[in-house]
């Protein structure tokens, strides 16, 4: 291997720890400040983070019909995720273990906690939320 192809590789890897950080370092921030909202049982918190599908729920369909399932944070604390799909596109091919980013609003409730508001507000009185699954982003 040449000089200049073992010093692509090792930027390559330089790079990737860093990203690997900035990525568990955000995550963290987010984690830690979804424990003191669950510890205070805050309401009404705009909210950004990610975690793991750890269960597939069937949709509400009372009122306005709401994709929902669990995700698993870093810290361990599991949120409820309820996505609008009257206004925000599903996500169709979501699966148990998938990575999902969301921004939206944290409503404590004793098992965790529940982020809606994953979606546009066609009012626009309200902060708009997403949900990214993929590399593509729902709201």
């Amino acid at each position: 291997m040449s000089v200049v192809m073992r010093l692509f590789f090792w930027l390559d890897m330089v790079l990737l720890a860093l990203a690997l950080n900035i990525a568990t370092a955000l995550a963290g921030e987010s984690d830690e400040q979804l424990a003191v909202a669950f510890a205070n049982q805050q309401r009404n918190l705009q909210i950004q983070g990610e975690g793991l599908v750890s269960a597939m729920l069937p949709d509400d369909t009372t009122g306005s019909q709401h994709q929902r399932f669990i995700l698993r944070l870093t810290s361990g604390q599991s949120l409820l995720i309820a996505h609008n799909i009257d206004l925000a596109p599903r996500i169709a091919d979501l699966n148990i273990g998938d990575r999902v980013e969301f921004y939206g609003e944290y409503e404590w409730n004793p098992e965790g906690g529940v982020v809606h508001w994953t979606h546009h507000d066609p009012d626009g009185r309200h902060a708009a939320g997403w949900l990214r699954h993929n590399g593509k982003l729902y709201q």
